[in-house]
């Protein structure tokens, strides 16, 4: 039998969640077995698996051994860089992330923005794992690996429940500046989008299919200068590799993009990953039942983005 006493960040978390969490390889049938021959007890009593989790119950899982994940051998971890934060409260911060950092760990043992937005929770003394059941503070939005700029981390679960809960319900809008190479035409434009998982390669056609996703791009050409053209963003739908493949479809190729780009351009230019950073964050209206309806309306800006000095520097590169 192992026993845990909900902390701060399991109230309300579903008990059959918790039970998931916590426990590493149980089968679902077995889960609700459990439940049903009264094996997973709140308080003393049998419990059942929509039980919402109240901060200081006690969890007991009459389970076998099995099921419990083992201590993870001691490993060395790769140093995270420092990381850097937008801004900050109690539930959440927006961070920055540099070209070529990870959002997530892989299997390649490279630094991650998780890990390091951990490291620094940790100095502070905000995250101490050994306190927690199940949960972890974590980011609520990704960005490609050659991409930069803001991204949502949640200090919390409430905050991660409700910003996920925000970003699925469309009520945050992402702003994005890139160079492209040749300009975009300007407007709100619709297609499909078909993702293959096998190749990680989007298609994107001007009409519906058979597994093909809307996907609506908004344009604003903000400078042009020779083949170049500098371009603010707005996603009204985020697929996967969206703006790098909408904007090729276009016409218009975003610089230094590898898989949907313009090679020569790259090469010509020294580019090796997109030109494309994550600049604003706009939040919309939020139901006041959410926990952080406290954002209505607030902006988020990257200030002084690299980008534009990039495509600045390539003006001035053309007319030496």
């Amino acid at each position: 039998m192992k026993s845990f006493t909900a902390g701060a960040n399991d109230d309300q978390v579903r008990l059959s969640r918790f039970v998931e969490r916590v426990t590493s390889g149980l089968p679902t049938g077995l889960l609700y077995k459990s439940f049903r021959n009264k094996r997973i007890k709140v308080n003393g009593k049998k419990a059942a698996p929509d039980y919402r989790l109240q901060q200081g119950d006690v969890i007991e899982l009459y389970l076998n051994d099995e099921f419990f994940p083992a201590a993870p051998a001691p490993r060395r971890a790769p140093k995270q860089p420092r990381v850097r934060v937008l801004l900050e409260n109690e539930d959440l911060a927006v961070l920055y992330k540099p070209t070529h950092l990870l959002c997530h760990s892989d299997r390649t043992g490279d630094p991650d923005l998780v890990s390091a937005f951990l490291a620094y929770l940790g100095e502070k003394g905000e995250f101490v794992p050994d306190k927690e059941n199940s949960f972890t503070p974590s980011i609520c939005n990704r960005l490609d690996r050659g991409t930069e700029g803001l991204v949502i981390a949640a200090k919390t679960y409430p905050a991660l429940r409700d910003m996920n809960a925000i970003i699925r319900e469309d009520r945050v809008r992402k702003e994005y500046l890139t160079i492209t190479v040749g300009a975009p035409p300007k407007g709100r434009h619709e297609a499909w989008l078909y993702h293959s998982e096998k190749n990680n390669k989007v298609t994107v056609r001007p009409q519906p299919a058979e597994g093909y996703k809307k996907i609506i791009t908004e344009v604003e050409v903000l400078e042009q200068n020779g083949p170049f053209a500098l371009c603010r963003i707005g996603l009204v739908t985020g697929r996967t590799h969206q703006i790098r493949a909408h904007l090729t479809f276009l016409g218009a190729p975003v610089l230094g993009d590898i898989k949907y780009g313009n090679r020569k351009m790259n090469e010509r230019t020294g580019f090796k990953t997109q030109a494309l950073c994550a600049v604003r964050l706009t939040f919309g209206e939020i139901p006041p039942e959410n926990t952080l309806q406290y954002l209505a309306g607030k902006t988020v800006e990257l200030p002084d983005p690299e980008i534009v000095r990039r495509f600045h520097a390539l003006a001035r590169a053309g007319k030496d």
